[in-house]
């Protein structure tokens, strides 16, 4: 707020500077009108931060802006009829513009209908900017008039816009208590009509750079910079006291859905306790599938790469991608299954972008520990991990490694395979490598997993579907035994049984068969998953050390299921296999629905699934009826699926038009579904039946594709935020969009879901967490207390309602690397669930007292 003429005494100015388009003239007002007591001093444009920081600079510009012979000059203007109204301009004099042109800019900002005339104090006429530059280069005060004819009396105007041109503000900075009118202590200040214009346009890079002015007493408008493109956001009348501690509530983990096969090899095993141990994103889960629970190793700060089961069965060791600092870098922990507690790290420093490989020795009881650094020149180092100590390390300069294990009957002997490469690495007293390559370029076989044979000769298996065993000879070289195809393409898992059966899981062709090893590898059984499941990534027995025939099985679709070859498979664990991004909560129970693009839709409870059905298109975005009993998704070729959500069964199908739906959203009462498009428009169609019949109500045309959207308590207004971070506003009832922010600052939202507005504007540059990356989702509790925040670094924050400063404190936890695609709260506010986008992890998250 500028302080008023009663408020404030005369100070030496101080310069914050804001380009502005220079020589386009703007519809409306773009300030106060001069009787206002607002404008008894000039309106200010702020610049980008806090003007305390950046006071030196911009001093120190001062006087070379205003130089002679300079490109830029500072002048002060002022209305000629009304003296009291003025300001201070940074004037470009080189610009191509004709001086007419500038000088009707002028006349515009100061409220005079155009300028026709500039003079200076002495009543000399100013023609042209040589005049400014040279004759009248020691002047720093001129009048303009609107007169056509020649005035010996000038008078004045107040602030000035143009990107030749740049806004000064005559005085310091307001205090941190907002000057207020002395007629009228509660009016707030007008803003500029560019302040305006910037909170719906824009123009932005993907890679964002946030700054935000500080917010006082909520009575000021809070401005975010975006890659330095301001947004300015109008505090409604009646605002809710800001609260800037963090929420007396944190976040738990309570569940993790589905299961990471789609991108992983060798990420399932059975623990002791009859648990089954797998990872998705950065959360080891432990799952009891008898009692229906979970416990969740949460240690790691990226996500797991690869893990390995110690021969004890009593430690885990699992490895991770390299972050952003040094406190997420890659690296290997040692925990326990039956504590969760964190026994060991090493390797910090050691991985440049992931552990791509881990794996623990077996003679010597899993006192050494392999990893491969996922880097460009892969290099595999072995560890003595409960002191750190590192053994030894080489290169093995391979582009595509699959793995790496040591030998059953030799520690210092480790075994690495992948593209065109099969290896032989024996490690040295003094810590070298001796090197024996069975597969070399330019060999084209692709070793994908590998398995061992109860006296140590190696069995592989290739992504040419083909299985092959090595074995030894007198001499100590190694010769291919045996060779046989055993898929009809790439082979997914092996698994040498206990008492010499191996089984074989194909990949692409989803059958799994079981091998006799003692007969020459003689096919015993087989039998194929269905298409739904998917191809075969991993293979565990039930029972390890028994020969039941039990088994459980991780495939590429990120589903887990449990059987054998002489009974069928049932799924145990669902999951999304490919990009999700659609995310609904129930509006009364604690039930919520996705939507992926591997063309599924799927209805949750809090421990697991409760139904899920295929559709023939991907879906990208998904919502409730208010009812509840019907749920409408937004597809990638722009139809909206309408299901019943008591069963999954469809209920109608039909085009909207040719682009993404990206977001759907049901008015308050249910009477219209409101559909946002990639092409930037909102269709609008009429429901009724409870949300079982639609009819197409209207178009409106927009320009920038839309990524979320509100609807306001009264169902006449639209609040969307496109991808560009813009925020839009529409009027459902006129049909028209851009509405005015200072119009829209005291509209109630039913939902906030918009990443963008003033109760929002704390999120964006709040000091206490670097800004690298985007506010990717957010939303606002139902009790309009908490508001949950994800970026695209995985960070999941829980604010409190409003967040309008970025002195706002929160609550933080990370399960993911990867981007919070969306992240809502349950209807009555106990627990918030998150999906995780490109790696599709879903995780159901508890609000508990601190």
């Amino acid at each position: 707020m500028i302080p008023s003429k009663m408020d404030t005494p005369e100070r030496p100015f101080r310069v914050q500077l804001q380009a502005a388009p220079y020589g386009k003239k703007k519809a409306g007002n773009f300030y106060s009108t001069p009787n206002s007591p607002e404008m008894a001093k000039p309106m200010i444009a702020v610049g980008h931060g806090n003007w305390r920081s950046n006071k030196k600079s911009m001093n120190s510009s001062v006087p070379n802006a205003g130089a002679k012979g300079s490109s830029g000059r500072i002048i002060r203007i002022v209305n000629g009829h009304d003296h009291s109204v003025q300001c201070r301009v940074l004037l470009n004099l080189r610009t191509t513009q004709p001086f007419e042109e500038v000088l009707d800019d002028l006349g515009q900002v100061l409220k005079m209908g155009g300028a026709k005339r500039m003079f200076t104090l002495g009543g000399q006429e100013v023609r042209s900017f040589s005049q400014l530059r040279n004759e009248y280069a020691e002047v720093d005060t001129f009048y303009l008039n609107n007169s056509s004819r020649r005035s010996r009396t000038p008078s004045g105007g107040p602030t000035m816009t143009g990107s030749n041109m740049y806004l000064y503000d005559e005085y310091d900075p307001p205090p941190r208590k907002p000057a207020l009118s002395a007629r009228n202590p509660t009016r707030q200040r007008v803003l500029s009509e560019p302040d305006l214009r910037h909170s719906s346009m824009g123009n932005h890079d993907s890679s964002i750079d946030y700054d935000v002015t500080e917010v006082g007493s909520g009575k000021e408008p809070a401005r975010v910079v975006i890659k330095g493109n301001k947004k300015v956001f109008f505090p409604p009348m009646h605002q809710k006291i800001f609260d800037p501690t963090p929420p007396d509530k944190r976040m738990q983990l309570s569940w993790v859905y589905g299961y990471r096969g789609f991108d992983s090899k060798k990420n399932l095993w059975v623990l002791p306790s009859g648990e089954i141990m797998y990872y998705v994103a950065a959360v080891a889960v432990l799952y009891d599938k008898d009692e229906e629970s979970q416990r969740h190793y949460t240690g790691h700060t990226e996500d797991i790469v690869c893990m390995d089961l110690h021969p004890s069965r009593e430690m885990v060791a699992s490895g991770q991608k390299a972050g952003r600092n040094r406190k997420t870098q890659a690296h290997v922990r040692i925990w326990s299954p039956e504590t969760l507690l964190t026994l060991y790290v090493f390797g910090m420093g050691e991985f440049s972008v992931e552990v791509s490989a881990v794996a623990f020795s077996q003679l010597n009881g899993g006192s050494y520990a392999l990893a491969v650094d996922g880097g460009r020149e892969r290099i595999l180092s072995v560890w003595q991990w409960q002191w750190g100590h590192l053994l030894g390390k080489v290169a093995t300069l391979q582009d595509e490694l699959s793995g790496a294990q040591f030998h059953p009957l030799d520690d210092n002997l480790v075994i690495t395979y992948g593209k065109s490469h099969l290896a032989f690495w024996t490690r040295r007293k003094d810590g070298f490598f001796e090197r024996t390559d069975l597969i070399k370029p330019p060999s084209p076989t692709n070793i994908v997993c590998l398995q061992f044979e109860p006296d140590g000769d190696v069995v592989t298996a290739d992504s040419d579907g083909f299985i092959t065993i090595y074995s030894i000879d007198s001499e100590g070289s190694y010769f291919v035994r045996l060779e046989f195809e055993a898929h009809a393409r790439g082979i997914g898992s092996l698994v040498m049984l206990s008492e010499g059966t191996l089984l074989s899981g194909g990949e692409k062709d989803r059958r799994l068969v079981a091998w006799d090893s003692m007969q020459n590898y003689k096919k015993i059984a087989e039998t194929k998953l269905l298409e739904s499941a998917g191809g075969i990534r991993t293979i565990y027995p039930q029972r390890p050390g028994r020969n039941d025939g039990n088994v459980y099985i991780g495939t590429i679709k990120n589903n887990i299921l449990e059987g054998s070859l002489q009974r069928r498979f049932n799924q145990l664990v669902f999951g999304h296999h490919k990009l999700l991004v659609g995310l609904a909560t129930h509006p009364d129970e604690e039930m919520f629905a996705t939507a992926g693009q591997d063309k599924c839709i799927a209805l949750w409870r809090r421990n697991g699934l409760i139904w899920s059905t295929q559709t023939q298109m991907e879906c990208v975005s998904i919502c409730f009826h208010p009812d509840g009993g019907v749920l409408a998704a937004g597809t990638g070729d722009g139809h909206l699926l309408v299901i019943n959500s008591e069963n999954g069964n469809p209920i109608s199908r039909f085009r909207v038009c040719g682009s993404s739906l990206n977001c759907v959203a049901f008015s308050p009462i249910g009477d219209i579904i409101a559909i946002g498009s990639q092409n930037g428009s909102v269709y609008l169609f009429r429901v009724s039946r409870d949300g079982f019949s639609y009819k197409k109500y209207n178009k409106i045309k927009g320009n920038y594709p839309l990524a979320c959207m509100d609807w306001s308590v009264d169902s006449n207004y639209l609040q969307t935020v496109t991808t560009e971070f813009d925020l839009i506003y529409w009027d459902v009832k006129t049909m028209t969009c851009g509405k005015s922010p200072t119009a829209m600052k005291d509209v109630k939202w039913f939902t906030q879901t918009c990443t963008l507005g003033y109760s929002m504007a704390g999120i964006w540059n709040n000091r206490f967490y670097p800004m690298r990356n985007t506010i990717s989702t957010s939303h606002r509790s139902s009790n309009h207390d908490m508001l949950i925040v994800g970026d695209t670094d995985g960070h999941l924050r829980l604010f409190r309602y409003p967040c309008i400063s970025p002195r706002a404190e929160y609550n933080e936890v990370k399960g993911q690397s990867n981007t919070l695609t969306t992240a809502r709260f349950f209807s009555l506010d106990q627990s918030v669930v998150t999906v995780g986008g490109s790696d599709a992890s879903l995780m159901l998250w508890d609000l508990v007292e601190e």
